[in-house]
C-alpha cells in the first residue's frame, strides 16, 4: 500500500490510497502498541493579542516527537506550505495581530470571563472555577480559531472556506467568521451529528453557508473531515480549509493551538488577579483538543499545576463502545497525521461512540499524544451517564448549560472532587454552551428511564 501523498522527511509509514470510494482516509496499516502512559485579561473587557509564545513547538517538519507530521496526497503539499510559510508572515505582521485582536474583542467578545462556581464546589467537595467560552459569541470556543484561519484565507487570497463539524459549534463558527470576512463556505457534517444537532445545522445556513451532510461510514465527525478533504484536494487553488482542531497534516495542530491558547492565558492572568498564584488543576474534555490545548498551553512550564484531559468513555472502555484513545493507545495514521488512534488489529480504524457528538472521533491531536508520554499531561475518560449527570448537575446548581463536550470535564470533576480535597482550586473549561445538546439529554435520558 502506498503512502498518502508525498510523506515529511520522518514519516516513513504507509498511509492509505487516495481514492474516491477507498478507505483512504481511514486509518493506516501502522499498529504500534504505546505503553508510555502578553495576554493580560483581567476583569475589564479589553484583550490584547500577541503573537502566541511558543511552548512544546513541533520541529521543522510538524513534529512533535514521534507523532505529528504531514501525510498528505501531493495535490495538498502545495497549500500547505502556502499555509504554512503565510501563517509565519502574519504571526509576525502588527496588521494582522491587530485585526485578529479586534475580531475577538468586537465581534467573539473575548475576553471571557473566569467564575467560581460555588453550589457546584459543594457538590464536587473542591473549589471550581469555570473559563466561561461557552459566552463567546456562536456559543463556544471554536470562534477563536475560527476568526484567525478566515483572516488568513482572506490574506491568501482564497474567498472560500470548508470545514468539517460534528457537534456543530465549529461549523457555526466558520459560518460566522466567513460572513464577517466575506467568504463564502461549506459545511460537512455527518447525518448523525446533523440529526443530533439540527438547531446548529439551521444556525449555519442562517448565517449563510451551504451543509453537506455526509452519509458515507458511521456518519459523524470522522467521515465528515473524509469529505472536506475531498473536497480541498479538487479546490485548492481557491479554497481554504479551517480545520477545527489540533489535527490533521502540519500546520494546523500548531496553528489551531495558538489560536486557541488565548484561553489559558487569559485563564492565568484572571486567577492570578482575583484569587492569587495559581490554580492547582486544570481540566478539559478532550476530542481532537483544541480547547484542552488552548487551555494548558500557558501552564506547560508549570510542573506544579496538575492538567487532566477527558476523553468520551462511551458505554464504557469493557463494552469497546467509547471514543477513549489512550485508554487503548495504539498509534497509526488518520487525517494526515501520526497520532494515537482508536484501530482493530489489522489497523483499520474503529468505530467510536459518545453521547457527545464533539467527541466522538477516533484520533488524538498529536501534541497531546506527546504530552501524555512526557507525563507533562493525564487522559482519563468519563463516560455517557456520568456525563449526562454532571450536564445536569451544572445546569441545576449554577444555571449554566454547558455542551455534553464540557460535561466530560465536569464529571470527572465530580467523581475526584473529594480525592482532590476543599482548599484545591480547580479550573475547568467550559467550552461551550449546551443549547445544542438539550433534544439529545432530553431522549437519552427518556430512552434510559422508559
Amino acid at each position: 500500500m502506498r503512502a498518502w501523498g508525498r510523506l515529511s522527511p520522518r514519516c516513513d509509514h504507509s498511509a492509505s490510497t487516495l481514492r474516491r470510494g477507498s478507505k483512504w482516509l481511514l486509518g493506516s496499516r501502522i499498529r504500534t502498541r504505546c505503553g508510555a502512559s502578553s495576554l493580560p485579561c483581567g476583569a475589564g473587557r479589553t484583550s490584547t493579542v500577541t503573537a502566541p509564545e511558543v511552548r512544546s513547538s513541533p520541529d521543522a517538519t510538524g513534529h512533535f516527537g514521534p507523532y505529528g507530521g504531514r501525510f498528505v496526497p501531493e495535490t495538498l503539499v502545495h497549500a500547505l506550505d502556502q499555509l504554512a510559510a503565510e501563517y509565519a508572515r502574519a504571526r509576525s505582521d502588527p496588521a494582522f495581530a491587530s485585526d485578529l485582536e479586534q475580531a475577538l474583542r468586537d465581534f467573539a467578545g473575548r475576553p471571557s470571563p473566569l467564575v467560581f462556581a460555588p453550589q457546584f464546589s459543594k457538590a464536587a467537595h473542591t473549589r471550581v472555577f469555570l473559563k466561561r467560552e461557552d459566552l463567546l459569541h456562536t456559543g463556544a470556543h471554536k470562534i477563536n480559531n475560527t476568526i484567525g484561519q478566515c483572516l488568513l484565507a482572506r490574506r491568501m487570497g482564497k474567498p472560500r472556506v470548508i470545514a468539517e463539524t460534528g457537534a456543530g459549534q465549529h461549523g457555526v463558527a466558520t459560518a460566522a467568521a466567513a460572513a464577517r470576512c466575506g467568504l463564502t463556505c461549506t459545511i460537512y457534517m455527518g447525518v448523525e451529528d446533523a440529526r443530533r444537532q439540527h438547531l446548529n445545522v439551521q444556525r449555519m445556513q442562517l448565517l449563510g453557508a451551504e451543509v453537506r451532510e455526509v452519509e458515507s461510514g458511521s456518519r459523524t465527525l470522522k467521515d465528515a473531515i473524509n469529505e472536506a478533504l475531498r473536497d480541498w484536494v479538487t479546490r485548492v487553488d481557491d479554497t481554504h480549509y479551517v480545520l477545527g482542531s489540533v489535527l490533521g497534516p502540519h500546520p494546523f495542530p500548531t496553528l489551531v493551538r495558538d489560536f486557541q491558547r488565548v484561553i489559558g492565558v487569559e485563564a492565568r492572568a484572571q486567577f492570578a488577579g482575583t484569587v492569587g498564584g495559581l490554580a492547582d488543576v486544570l481540566v478539559a474534555c478532550v476530542g481532537g483538543g483544541s480547547n484542552a490545548i488552548g487551555l494548558f498551553h500557558a501552564f506547560l512550564d508549570e510542573p506544579s499545576v496538575r492538567k487532566v484531559g477527558v476523553e468520551a468513555g462511551g458505554l464504557g472502555i469493557a463494552s469497546g463502545r467509547h471514543a477513549s484513545r489512550t485508554a487503548e493507545p495504539t498509534v497509526g495514521v488518520l487525517h494526515g497525521t501520526r497520532t494515537l488512534v482508536l484501530q482493530d488489529e489489522r489497523g483499520m480504524i474503529r468505530e467510536t461512540h459518545s453521547v457527545s457528538a464533539g467527541l466522538d472521533y477516533p484520533a488524538l491531536g498529536p501534541e497531546h499524544a506527546w504530552l501524555r508520554d512526557q507525563g507533562m499531561v493525564e487522559y482519563t475518560h468519563a463516560t455517557d451517564a456520568e456525563a449526562l449527570d454532571a450536564f445536569e448537575a451544572l445546569s441545576r446548581l449554577e444555571g449554566i448549560l454547558p455542551a455534553l463536550e464540557t460535561a466530560h470535564a465536569l464529571a470527572w470533576v465530580l467523581r475526584e472532587g473529594k480525592t482532590l480535597g476543599r482548599e484545591r482550586n480547580v479550573v475547568v473549561g467550559l467550552s461551550g454552551r449546551g443549547d445544542k445538546d438539550v433534544e439529545e439529554v432530553l431522549r437519552v435520558r427518556g430512552a434510559g428511564r422508559s
